[in-house]
């Protein structure tokens, strides 16, 4: 773990490749979430884009991390998803990117050196579509602030409340 500044006890990060469209959802909703919300100091938004193991140091030693991300559950496309707790393992099996991957290994890793964070609750949306392209799908568009939704109820439920930004 870097030494400095204190950490925010929170961690938002944001999943997702930017060039295939669904795969982008969590980075997308990150940036809806800066942009349209008053975030508490407490709270860290990063976006995680398709790294690994080079979120080692950011995650460590956190209370609780929020992961946003799209998530294959065999749901209908644009489902809602929130796991946590034993679910969160589950998650990293149904491994539709290598992000997912690599932040499983992060995660690993930190439980065996003691800073793995207390909490871990992913949410996410079933994506449409994985082609290439630079936008959302239209009806993952249309859940996104739905997703965003959720994570500010989660926020809010960990007891750091979201004001309304812009």
């Amino acid at each position: 773990m870097s030494r400095g500044a204190p950490r925010s006890p929170v961690l938002v990060l944001g999943m997702g490749n930017l060039l295939l469209e669904d795969e982008g959802l969590g980075v997308r909703a990150l940036e809806v979430l800066q942009q349209r919300y008053e975030i508490p100091p407490d709270v860290e938004l990063l976006d995680g884009g398709t790294t690994g193991m080079g979120l080692l140091d950011d995650i460590s030693g956190r209370e609780h991390l929020i992961v946003l991300d799209a998530v294959q559950t065999g749901d209908p496309p644009g489902t809602l998803v929130r796991l946590a707790g034993d679910d969160v393992p589950v998650y990293f099996s149904m491994r539709i990117s290598p992000h997912q991957l690599g932040l499983s290994d992060v995660l690993a890793t930190l439980e065996l050196s003691g800073e793995k964070p207390a909490e871990v609750v992913v949410l996410g949306l079933v994506p449409q579509s994985l082609e290439m392209s630079l936008e959302l799908s239209e009806l993952i568009a249309e859940q996104l602030a739905t997703l965003v939704g959720s994570a500010v109820t989660e926020l809010e439920r960990l007891g750091y409340p979201v004001g309304s930004g812009s």
